[in-house]
């Protein structure tokens, strides 16, 4: 007698059409919705903005002007200055970022007595916001009362306090200090995360093929580490490039436009001009010229991948 099969109660079951991709976009909409509202819309009405001549002074009279404020913008010696002095403060930053990011990450990958004391130390800047990072060198810097002038005078090297941030020769090299002392830690640990997948197996194999210590980093250490550089290239590259914060804080973009970068600029056409349009062109340039390094970083080191 054979056994009779159990029937499958129908509520029991749900059906497949129910996880199908029509129904994950049903649940997927409410966060699109959100999306949409906060992060695109903004992007493509700045656009739009940037097609117009608004200015706050004339908040009536608005006039189409399609791509003029961004010819303006080309024709204007000022921009190209702030485009030099970002491009040197970039390239000064991320070069030191990764300098130094790469001798403390072999460092913390090494075994010793206070190293995780010491990873811990190295979170501070990190931790510390922006604009109380720019606080603390500004009194740092300080011609009155700053660390520097005191260590400095101390050391012999100046025999009374100096403006730091009033030398036109210095103003630039000093943010910069200030912008990397607050970069390195998360550079370190992005590179630190790449050390430690490195195989130890490849080390023990060039040990036995009598590879030397310096070999050993240029043949192995490097070329693994290139996906971290790569990382942290375009990161802080995008970071330098819009940053705003020690500029306004330290100097404002002086003296005698010795820190006048793009993002001040930007900064001063919107909000001391109230030339929206402007701003927004001006913006929108720095958007693109952020991506196309990304876009050539990227492409650049996926080749030695």
């Amino acid at each position: 007698m054979n056994a009779k099969k159990p029937q499958r109660r129908p509520w029991l079951t749900l059906p497949s059409s129910r996880y199908d991709q029509h129904s994950a976009m049903l649940f997927l909409a409410p966060m699109m919705a959100v999306l949409m509202i906060v992060a695109v819309f903004p992007v493509i009405y700045s656009f739009w903005v940037s097609l117009h001549d608004l200015k706050l002074t004339r908040p009536n009279r608005v006039p189409f002007v399609w791509f003029a404020n961004y010819v303006k913008i080309f024709q204007d010696p000022l921009f190209w200055e702030s485009v030099g002095r970002t491009f040197s403060f970039t390239v000064m930053s991320v070069l030191a970022i990764m300098v130094i990011a790469t001798m403390m990450a072999m460092l913390l990958n090494e075994q010793f007595r206070g190293r995780r004391i010491l990873s811990t130390i190295l979170l501070i800047p990190w931790a510390i916001p922006y604009v109380a990072n720019g606080l603390m060198w500004k009194w740092i810097y300080d011609s009155g009362y700053g660390a520097l002038n005191g260590l400095l005078l101390q050391l012999g090297f100046i025999d009374k306090y100096v403006v730091m941030l009033g030398d036109v020769s210095k103003t630039m090299p000093l943010i910069t200090n200030a912008f990397v002392w607050k970069e390195v830690p998360l550079a370190t640990i992005l590179l630190l995360v790449t050390l430690k997948s490195i195989r130890p197996d490849l080390y023990s194999a060039a040990k036995v093929d009598g590879a030397n210590a310096w070999q050993r980093f240029v043949h192995i250490t490097l070329p693994s580490m290139v996906p971290g550089f790569a990382l942290v290239m375009i990161y802080e590259s995008m970071m330098a490039i819009r940053h705003f914060d020690l500029f306004f804080i330290l100097t404002e973009g002086g003296p005698a436009d010795a820190s006048h970068v793009l993002a001040w600029q930007v900064y001063v056409e919107t909000f001391r001009k109230l030339a929206f349009g402007t701003g927004s062109a001006l913006a929108y340039i720095m958007a693109i010229a952020t991506f196309t390094l990304a876009f050539f970083i990227i492409r650049s080191t996926s080749r030695k991948l």
